[in-house]
């Protein structure tokens, strides 16, 4: 793909989209940043360990579904089919983001190239400089939702481009529409998108309002898809984005102020600065970019308001990121699109050095450095838990002896390193709940389990489903990790203990939502709806 892709930069000078300099073409600076970061982040895929969500999604992608609790399917599809070709190692599971800044560079390009081949370069040029595109090689729920985030605009971009010349464009809005039901199917943020398609069409191109229907009409399976299985899986989706992962959110003006320095960071100061000292240019340069401009600034907008009610993850707004380099690249003139590739260069070495730096320690390092700084001190654990989750199986694990652990992401790390899955034991928290829907709990009635945490276990908590509970300590690389061993599981003690607090918290669905199937409840009271 990459091959297929950059040959198509081979053109040296050409006129600008303003018409009035002369643009060469990046074309060595294109290949050369497409190597160096596919190398770079297929080394960062190989060296790091997983994390926590990321061995969750690969546990998703063991028990395949067309939906999780949390999040709809399309991350786990893709992990399984790298699984299915690659293999489980975690450089495998990481793929699709090695991949993914070249499959979104084809994007800007196919879109963008029509109205001036060399200013889509110099976009695609930028958005590969920006040092998150080099340093992110963690497969998350975001990385298709960019991917079809992208396509779906550029099918629409190129729908409108068809529309212009008194092309026929319906298969282009089709096209759009596909794509971007599968962002949905990646994550609901793409929902944002289609309200920027929305005020696109309401504001600039009312009199294509068929188009937009056709769009619709297209993603409206991938909805199905999604409302078929919550219908059958106790609406968790729905009761987790809308409910319980916002309680305890409490609003605050610093959000916004945060959500501000984040976007100026991602941005970088000398697009900034750039865009700042030719802000004259603005106008101009976006004339006849009105949908470019939706696809970036209302979703980000959006964001911004939502700041106001709790704070925006850093990730959250990459499905939309793209497309703010496609806008710098049509405002900046030609001297002023060399500094800025220069100075992001410079940006993306800095951050380079140190990613290098921390990529090439060790926990002894680590370690050395923890009594030192706070932040290392804090989370040390989480480094050994990542790094080490196997050594700490082997020394947990026991003939006869089930392993499980109290939260998500420890039990998706201990899982991926023990090699097969690791149930959570007890309440756990409002995310990721997916070993409500998968677990039986009654199957481990009367084993032995040790329930592994990096942190020290209450002994309280458990003792009510065992016959007894204890406490056992060990050592991993200077870190303290923890296994409460409670013997003679009661499943009936923790079915009335424990279950009937997660259905009072998670599963209070409201009884006007009709239900097809919801595993949890039928485990916990035999019906498809349980009373809390």
């Amino acid at each position: 793909m990459t091959m297929s892709f950059l040959s198509v930069f081979s053109s040296s000078v050409t006129s600008s989209a303003a018409g009035t300099d002369r643009l060469a073409m990046p074309t060595r600076w294109l290949w050369l940043v497409a190597l160096a970061s596919l190398a770079w982040r297929g080394w960062m895929a190989a060296v790091m360990p997983l994390t926590g969500d990321e061995a969750l999604f690969y546990w998703w992608a063991r028990f395949l579904d067309y939906g999780y609790y949390d999040h709809p399917p399309m991350v786990a599809w893709w992990i399984a089919a790298m699984r299915a070709v690659l293999g489980d190692a975690e450089w495998a599971i990481r793929m699709p983001a090695v991949l993914l800044p070249l499959g979104v560079g084809w994007a800007l390009w196919w879109a963008w190239s029509p109205v001036s081949r060399e200013r889509a370069a110099w976009a695609i040029l930028l958005y590969w400089l920006a040092p998150i595109n080099w340093l992110n090689a963690l497969i998350a729920t975001d990385s298709p939702l960019i991917l079809w985030a992208a396509w779906s605009t550029a099918a629409l971009v190129r729908a409108e481009q068809a529309a212009d010349r008194g092309r026929s464009a319906w298969g282009l809005y089709a096209l759009s529409g596909l794509f971007i039901g599968l962002a949905f199917l990646s994550k609901y943020f793409a929902v944002l998108l289609g309200m920027a398609f929305v005020v696109y069409f309401a504001a600039f191109a009312r009199a294509r309002w068929r188009g937009l229907v056709l769009i619709v009409l297209c993603a409206l399976p991938a909805v199905a898809v999604n409302v078929v299985w919550n219908l059958q899986h106790c609406w968790t989706n729905i009761m987790f984005n809308l409910f319980n992962r916002t309680e305890g959110s409490e609003g605050s003006p610093a959000n916004v102020g945060v959500y501000l320095v984040m976007m100026a960071y991602l941005i970088s100061p000398v697009l900034l600065w750039l865009g700042w000292r030719h802000r004259g240019a603005w106008r101009q340069g976006l004339k006849g970019q009105a949908l470019l401009a939706c696809a970036a600034l209302v979703p980000l907008t959006l964001f911004g308001l939502l700041a106001f009610k709790k704070e925006i993850g850093l990730h959250w707004v990459m499905g939309f990121y793209p497309f703010l380099f496609v806008m710098w690249a049509w405002v900046l003139p030609v001297p002023a699109l060399r500094t800025a590739a220069r100075g992001l260069g410079v940006f993306l070495a800095l951050h380079l050095l140190a990613a290098g730096g921390a990529a090439l320690s060790d926990l002894s390092q680590w370690q050395r450095m923890k009594s030192h700084v706070r932040v290392i001190d804090k989370n040390y654990h989480r480094f050994v838990e990542a790094a080490r989750a196997e050594a700490m199986v082997k020394q947990v694990q026991a003939p006869g002896v089930v392993l499980a652990s109290n939260a998500y992401s420890a039990a998706s790390i201990f899982g991926y390193a023990a090699g097969h899955h690791v149930p959570v034991l007890g309440i756990g928290g409002k995310h990721a709940r997916q070993d409500d829907l998968i677990v039986d709990y009654a199957a481990l009635e009367g084993q032995t389990i040790r329930v592994m945490a990096t942190r020290q276990l209450s002994l309280d908590d458990y003792r009510g489903f065992f016959d007894s509970v204890r406490l056992l300590t060990f050592q991993q690389d200077g870190a303290t990790f923890y296994a409460l061993e409670g013997v003679n599981f009661s499943y009936a003690a923790y079915r009335e203990q424990v279950m009937a607090e997660v259905n009072r918290r998670y599963y209070a669905f409201p009884s006007w939502l009709p239900v097809w199937g919801c595993s949890f409840c039928q485990r916990y009271c035999g019906a498809d709806r349980c009373t809390p």
